[in-house]
């Protein structure tokens, strides 16, 4: 599932705290009431302080059952110089926020800490908010099974079965809160967090799968938005959504393997796999192959194999960042037999398990998927041959295909029409959100938006990656409003 290794991370904590699904909560205060500031659990910022927020279960019926929106903040660091809230809008989907301010705030430069309240929030169905699960078996929590790589041969008769397994046992345990999630009612909570905060209007941070929902919310909310910011952009296109975002990773990967190739290939690197950068892909695409046939035993590990699908797989979380690239560059030597295979590190099965039920949600609520399987054979053979890093799995079938999921409401359209108060900024070289589906979000915008290109590779881009062009512009708009006047290209550095 899209940018799941990364919500993975973060929602570890907050689900190890709250795993079970909550009952939905009597109607009784508004989500207007004041806020209960408290100490938050876990290891923060002691300057962090959490509250709840309580939103209607389903908005067609505000006056009925009700759910909880962990919320968090962190105040102004000079109240003379306060302009508002900045909400921190995580990604996944099904990414925790609760305890992003305590990482932003060692981010963040002195001046915008000094304007802003720094607020996170875990979105519906999300660690602390009332949560949600599937209680899917251990073996269908293995990322080779939540990405659907197809086997050796490119067959997807088990991407299928998995498939349908996921929607129907998510379906049968998920309840009435997993049915709620959609990216239209993040956007409706959002406003919510909003007005309980007492904001008139509300700037906002989103970053990947966030873009999407910040520019929801500002297509849904326009007038209630000041400063929005959108980082590593996800394609808005109404008639795909979530397939269109799973689909990326194909371009995404061709664009950004060569920045891993240079890196493999560098003199002097403890974790060279190559003499030069043209070496490095045939000598990954041929590992994979051989792999795929004799896969390599791997205790501790779900599935306990090193297979090439594991290979793929270790490939496209390892793109997201220079940090990792010697995950994979270590796995492909383990795999060669010049280097023991690492210690496998797993996250806890029930912060997987929540991951998962809100992923499914939004995918299968916000957006219809094709339900014909021989149309997802078809494709996955073309995305094979066209982008082979990728090996079919971007294209292929999700639970969304099968299940009693529908989308209540149609996608929003992402348009033009608001007030010019947007932000993008963006790497060319994005394994998750290319650069391709930003240009049609920048499209979508139209006036609204301007856009900061960044000659960098990985996801995340604003403090993400020292670039000082094109942190100093996102700066410069939190701070003082001023947009540029045209499009942004910064070179690399």
């Amino acid at each position: 599932m899209p940018n799941l290794n990364r919500t993975l991370v973060v929602v570890t904590a907050a689900a190890a705290l709250s795993v079970t699904t909550l009952a939905a909560q009597p109607a009784a205060a508004s989500g207007s009431d004041r806020l209960t500031w408290t100490a938050c659990p876990g290891q923060v910022d002691p300057r962090q302080q959490c509250a709840t927020v309580t939103v209607p279960l389903d908005y067609a019926h505000p006056d009925g059952e009700r759910i909880s929106i962990a919320v968090s903040r962190i105040a102004a660091a000079e109240p003379g110089l306060r302009r508002g809230v900045l909400l921190t809008v995580p990604g996944g989907p099904g990414g925790s926020g609760v305890d992003v301010p305590s990482g932003a705030v060692k981010r963040l430069p002195q001046s915008v800490l000094d304007r802003y309240d720094l607020v996170g929030f875990d979105p519906r169905g999300v660690g602390r908010s009332t949560p949600v699960s599937c209680g899917l078996d251990h073996a269908d929590l293995a990322m080779v099974k939540l990405r659907p790589w197809p086997a050796a041969d490119g067959s997807i008769d088990d991407d299928l079965a998995t498939a349908r397994r996921v929607a129907e046992t998510c379906a049968r345990n998920g309840g009435p809160v997993l049915r709620s999630i959609s990216t239209r009612n993040e956007a409706r909570d959002i406003d919510r967090i909003r007005e309980a905060l007492g904001e008139r209007r509300l700037s906002a941070w989103g970053t990947s799968y966030g873009t999407y929902t910040g520019a929801v919310y500002a297509t849904m909310f326009p007038g209630r938005t000041d400063r929005i910011v959108l980082d590593s952009n996800d394609d808005p296109d109404p008639s795909r959504v979530g397939r269109g975002w799973l689909a990326a990773f194909g371009q995404g990967a061709e664009d950004r393997f060569p920045d891993f190739a240079a890196w493999a290939s560098a003199p002097g690197n403890p974790d060279r796999v190559a003499d030069a950068p043209d070496g490095v892909r045939p000598l990954f695409l041929d590992l994979a192959a051989r792999l795929d046939a004799a896969p390599l035993p791997w205790p501790g590990a779900n599935p306990a194999e090193l297979s090439g699908n594991v290979l793929r797989e270790t490939m496209l979380e390892s793109l997201f960042a220079d940090a990792k690239f010697p995950d994979l560059a270590r796995l492909m030597l383990a795999g060669l037999g010049r280097r023991p295979l690492p210690a496998p590190v797993l996250p806890p099965d029930e912060a997987v398990q929540n991951t998962i039920a809100v992923s499914v949600g939004t995918f299968c609520n916000d957006v219809d998927w094709p339900t014909d399987p021989a149309a997802y054979a078809r494709d996955v053979a073309a995305e094979r041959v066209a982008r082979p890093l990728t090996a079919g799995m971007p294209v292929n079938v999700m639970p969304c295909a099968f299940g009693p999921f529908a989308p209540g409401e149609p996608p929003v359209r992402v348009t033009d029409r608001g007030p010019a108060d947007i932000l993008l900024a963006q790497n060319l070289r994005d394994p998750a959100t290319p650069y391709a589906g930003a240009l049609r979000l920048r499209a979508a915008l139209g006036d609204r938006a301007r856009m900061v290109t960044v000659d960098s590779g990985g996801h995340d881009v604003y403090r993400a990656n020292g670039n000082a062009c094109g942190d100093a512009a996102v700066t410069d708009f939190l701070v003082t409003g001023r947009r540029p006047a045209g499009d942004v290209f910064c070179p690399a550095g």
